[in-house]
């Protein structure tokens, strides 16, 4: 069949339409060169050595994918990685999300501490930013926004934990509770307290200071006075270590500390046979429980030359998933990288892997116990089901 001219101009315009809207389209949705990552954590003050091991997990990450020559949809695609310094600090959490959102990041590893993570998750929801955190206190998933997922396993199987290791374990049947005054602390303590009294514990010492308390002369005193066996606390180790010099100047050492996760670093280590007993809870298991810990540790010691203060590997295997969701959705767009790691079961490197409910809880989350002995926390057991 011949087409008049005037006939054929309309078809050539309708197929230059469908082209050029065709290729439009995937302009909209192109991969840029560079995909840029936030990451929040504290990088200055009394957490700064966990704020920069969970900085420096994503780096070495970012430097391998980088190396192997990342693609997406064929291309080649490099990682930048925006670091900033939330402090410890809600206020400033805010800011340096907002700062975040405005670099471009695509997706945010933030924050450390659970007040952190919640004050600035509405930043990032409001423009479908996928956070992922460390943070372990409920609240942070319960805020119902698709943008939060959690890294490991949260505070109300954590406080299980306490309650139950502390009540087959520990013969004492004084307690004493010690928080930080934090989201974080304040709430795993409390719930503690919960599991402590199903467990027919008697807790006859309460006290909750600041985040920033170091001293502890009047504290040690009371746990003395009140005969404590056994101190549960939610505070840090920088808090625990001149606690255990307080107890050391009045001879009070009979006593066993069990802490939580914010104590499971090196740096607490030095704490060690102080007391009758140094153990915590964590759902940050070591490196050395998984199959592949052991590559992780001699890259991460060759990079840094330092051992991890904290939970180095699990950013490190964040890092690794988002790059996976990346890749699977074919995008970079915010949008499209939340809606994937919604449904990923994504390859973790050093853990295994990570996938995360409809609220963004990590599915595999774990709580161990661990005994501080020597230069090491040894574990004493595991469960997702305490």
């Amino acid at each position: 069949m011949q087409l008049n001219p005037s006939r054929r101009t309309t078809v050539r315009l309708m197929v230059l339409t469908a082209v050029l809207s065709s290729a439009l389209l995937q302009g909209c949705d192109s991969v840029p060169a560079v995909i840029k990552i936030g990451v929040a954590q504290p990088l200055s003050g009394d957490l700064a050595a966990l704020g920069q091991d969970l900085l420096n997990g994503v780096n070495l990450a970012v430097e391998e994918l980088n190396k192997e020559g990342y693609r997406v949809k064929g291309r080649v695609v490099t990682f930048e990685v925006i670091a900033v310094d939330d402090k410890a600090d809600e206020a400033t959490a805010k800011e340096v999300a907002q700062q975040l959102v405005d670099a471009g990041v695509v997706a945010v590893i933030g924050h450390l501490n659970s007040g952190q993570s919640i004050a600035a998750a509405p930043i990032y929801a409001e423009k479908s930013i996928a956070q992922l955190a460390i943070s372990t206190n409920p609240k942070f998933t319960q805020l119902g926004l698709p943008t939060t997922f959690r890294l490991v396993g949260n505070d109300v199987l954590q406080a299980k934990a306490i309650g139950s290791f502390s009540a087959s374990q520990f013969p004492g049947s004084k307690f004493a509770l010690l928080d930080d005054g934090t989201v974080y602390g304040k709430d795993l303590a409390a719930g503690a307290a919960e599991q402590l009294k199903a467990a027919k514990k008697e807790i006859v010492l309460k006290l909750s200071v600041t985040d920033k308390t170091t001293e502890f002369d009047d504290f040690a005193a009371k746990l003395k006075a009140e005969g404590v066996q056994v101190l549960v606390t939610t505070v840090s180790d920088f808090q625990v270590l001149p606690l255990l010099e307080s107890l050391k100047k009045i001879s009070y050492t009979n006593i066993t500390i069990l802490g939580a996760d914010t104590i499971k670093t090196t740096e607490m280590l030095k704490g060690s046979g102080v007391v009758k007993g140094l153990y915590c809870t964590s759902p940050i298991l070591d490196p050395r429980e998984f199959t592949a810990g052991g590559a992780f540790l001699e890259k991460y010691r060759a990079k840094y030359k330092i051992e991890p203060a904290y939970a180095g590997h699990y950013t490190y295997d964040a890092m690794y998933v988002l790059a996976s969701a990346i890749r699977r959705a074919e995008s970079a767009k915010p949008e499209k990288i939340v809606a994937t790691l919604r449904k990923i079961d994504g390859y973790a490197p050093v853990t295994g892997s990570m996938k995360w409910d409809a609220q963004g809880e990590q599915r595999y989350g774990v709580i161990g116990v661990y005994s501080a002995n020597g230069g090491l926390w040894e574990s004493q057991m595991r469960s997702d089901n305490w």
